[in-house]
């Protein structure tokens, strides 16, 4: 077998020359094996040891063998004493959990401190497989199928194409010694009962089983990489970016196999789950406009001729403004306030105001708009619903929700970004103004 693992990591290229390493080292058969693998390797590594006070004087045994290993080949060992019980509660968290967490971050912080290169832990073919199953058992996509990967930033995992049964093997070939954790051998944890029930009689199907189990695996990995790939070259031909939406047309997903699959790892990001990609999938067989799916922080919703993604709005509380007030601020950004006499030039930009300050009533209110408002657009002689005039100038739902109308008495002035009132405009009768501009 070590020729076989220096075969695979010189391959794979998982270690640096002249850099050392942190071993996470549980005492245990795979740890060991490992141990000796890359000691007798020759690469450059420390020991790191987590007694989490779970096995009372077992777990004491574990710590002081690895410190013994270690002593006995000349390698640092890090110990750290963990209670785990006490974390598992004060964090809500299961015991599994809580040992996991405290392990990884004790993990980190030495590496760091060391400034190792990487930490290397001893999960090796048995574990991939009993992670594969437990994943699907959660349900799980086709990344659940990936398993575990050999390398994910700073961890390493070496083992991976190697059984629990050629280390077993390697290590009574070397005459190395390990210390057995009992509560391996108990059904009480789901990994535990996997491995000792559900796997062997999985595997007793077939004699070939187990081989075909993880070659299959291996295509479902690249068939997911193939789509992943294409995946990213659909969403760069069709998700486009307009006003701070994400856009996609019906056209675009309508009638493409797997659009549950697309929309699923387009809105994944953004806190959406499968279930909801599949009822947003089905939805697209007959558009309701305005239905909206919502995750945390994000919404889709059905429009006319597209979905849209965009954040879920914070709520504006409104903004009263004083005469004499200079500036106020928007999410969309910052709007200064001049006051003067007869302008010399009018300003027709629509996310600028100048105003008649004669016709006004302050102090004035800016708030979000209103179902049943109602204003008077610059250039008409009388009063239109603002809701129809938003869908007279094709304003997004989304887009709606973040409108904010500037209100003098109980009047609307202006309609933020898009339109004063044309009782409030500047005219040769004009003696001073007031003029509101985004910066």
């Amino acid at each position: 077998m070590y020729n076989a693992f220096i075969s695979h990591i010189q391959q794979r290229n998982l270690f640096e020359p002249d850099k050392r390493y942190l071993l996470a080292c549980s005492g245990g058969l795979d740890s060991m094996a490992l141990a000796h693998l890359l000691h007798t390797a020759g690469i450059p590594i420390e020991l790191a040891h987590v007694n989490f006070g779970l096995r009372d004087s077992e777990s004491d045994g574990d710590e002081e063998f690895v410190k013994k290993w270690g002593e006995l080949h000349g390698l640092p060992v890090h110990v750290h004493r963990a209670k785990t019980k006490d974390w598992a509660e004060k964090n809500g968290i299961s015991t599994q959990m809580a040992a996991r967490e405290i392990r990884y971050q004790f993990f980190e912080k030495i590496r760091s401190k060391h400034n190792l290169a990487g930490i290397v832990v001893a999960h090796q073919e048995d574990d991939q497989l009993e992670t594969i199953f437990l994943n699907l058992a959660r349900g799980t996509g086709i990344e659940g199928i990936y398993g575990m990967s050999e390398r994910r930033g700073e961890l390493i995992r070496p083992l991976l194409p190697f059984s629990r049964a050629q280390l077993a093997s390697y290590a009574d070939e070397v005459q190395l010694t390990w210390r057995e954790d009992r509560s391996n051998a108990s059904t009480d944890y789901k990994r535990n009962k996997l491995r000792h029930q559900g796997l062997p009689a999985l595997y007793s199907l077939e004699p070939d089983t187990r081989q075909n189990l993880l070659q299959s695996f291996a295509r479902l990995k690249d068939t997911g990489k193939a789509f992943s790939g294409l995946f990213d070259l659909w969403k760069a031909a069709h998700v486009r970016e307009v006003q701070g939406m994400w856009v996609l047309s019906y056209q675009a997903i309508q009638n493409m196999q797997g659009a549950a699959s697309l929309i699923y790892y387009w809105l994944r990001p953004y806190g959406f789950n499968s279930d909801q990609a599949h009822a947003l999938a089905e939805s697209l067989k007959e558009i309701k406009s305005g239905t909206i799916f919502r995750s945390a922080t994000f919404e889709v919703c059905l429009d006319r001729e597209e979905l849209l993604l965009y954040p879920i709005a914070t709520p504006f509380s409104g903004i009263e403004l004083p005469f004499g007030a200079s500036a106020f601020e928007l999410p969309d950004g910052r709007h200064e306030i001049t006051y003067g006499a007869k302008p010399e030039l009018i300003d027709r930009n629509p996310e600028h105001a100048l105003l008649d300050l004669d016709c006004l009533e302050f102090p004035l209110l800016l708030r979000s708009w209103q179902e049943g408002d109602r204003f008077n657009p610059l250039g008409m002689s009388s009063e239109k619903k603002l809701s129809d005039f938003l869908i007279d100038n094709k304003v997004p739902l989304p887009l709606k929700k973040e409108v904010k109308v500037l209100v003098s008495g109980n009047k609307i002035v202006w309609v933020v970004g898009m339109r004063i009132a044309d009782w409030a405009k500047v005219s040769p009768a004009t003696q001073k103004y007031m003029h509101i501009q985004k910066r």
